[in-house]
């Protein structure tokens, strides 16, 4: 553990100033540390170090911004500042990363944070999450305290979902799993859920299950997992589709940016959104 700390050091000494110095809450803390690992992933390299470099002020307000990008991951069809709405960061990280880039990336963004927050953050950060938590958090009081699940208040999440770090002497921690090694989050475990579309046709005008694969397929490559087309009615015409994708990238690519994608093959309009389960 010692060993995976000191190769995280920069990531602990800037959650540290997060949760510690500036007194910010943990659960935010979290999410925006995940983003940033995130914005390594996409092309921004070192952000991280940038960051542990920099005074503590300008991390709050570099974690203001971060916190801004979280909320826009939460909108749907928001108005895009002109001048991008992240000037702080764009100074510090030396790139061009603006609220227009977060909405493209959109569900990319929402799938990393996840997978980053689970697979790294919830490993790394532990022992600062329990010296901040220890007096705050709903703890099982008849264990001690290495026994103990650790909740963070803020989660579950309303976009990101739950987060409860084991505890560590229960914590089956694998040193050979390069995703806790290496400042990356990657999408390719991530749930059929968050790379399904859902899809509605024009009555009237039916569509083919061939026509949907070659639609999809001629535009965006070989993208489809598994097509679904069901009837809504007791007609012969399929009137929506469950579409899965391979990868939640492709997601963000039929979308680029809007909720609602249309697309036109054979002159038949064909609607596109993202799937929400309604449990």
């Amino acid at each position: 553990m010692e060993e995976l700390h000191q190769f995280h050091k920069k990531d602990r000494e800037v959650f540290s100033c997060l949760v510690i110095k500036l007194g910010r809450d943990p659960a935010q803390s979290l999410l925006i540390m995940a983003l940033w690992l995130w914005l390594e992933n996409i092309g921004f390299p070192n952000v991280i170090s940038k960051l542990a470099s920099v005074s503590d002020i300008l991390v709050n307000g570099l974690a203001d911004e971060g916190e801004k990008c979280l909320k826009w991951l939460d909108l749907e069809n928001a108005r895009i500042p002109i001048v991008g709405g992240l000037p702080l960061t764009s100074t510090i990280i030396h790139g061009e990363i603006s609220l227009q880039l977060i909405s493209q990336k959109r569900f990319t963004a929402i799938a990393s944070i996840k997978s980053i927050l689970y697979k790294v953050c919830a490993r790394i950060f532990t022992d600062i999450l329990q010296n901040v938590l220890c007096n705050t958090s709903t703890r099982i009081m008849s264990l001690p305290s290495n026994y103990r699940p650790l909740i963070v208040p803020g989660f579950p999440h309303p976009l990101f979902g739950s987060f409860i770090i084991p505890p560590i002497n229960f914590e089956e921690l694998d040193l050979s799993d390069p995703r806790i090694w290496e400042n990356k989050g990657p999408c390719d475990d991530v749930t059929d859920d968050d790379k399904t579309m859902f899809l509605t046709f024009s009555r009237g005008f039916p569509v083919t299950e061939e026509e949907v694969r070659n639609l999809f397929t001629n535009a965006f490559g070989d993208c489809i997992k598994v097509l679904n087309m069901s009837n809504s009615d007791t007609s012969d015409q399929v009137l929506f589709a469950t579409l899965v994708l391979k990868n939640v990238q492709t997601v963000d690519q039929i979308l680029n940016g809007k909720h609602i994608a249309k697309f036109r093959i054979n002159g038949k309009h064909i609607w596109t959104r993202k799937y929400e389960r309604r449990d």
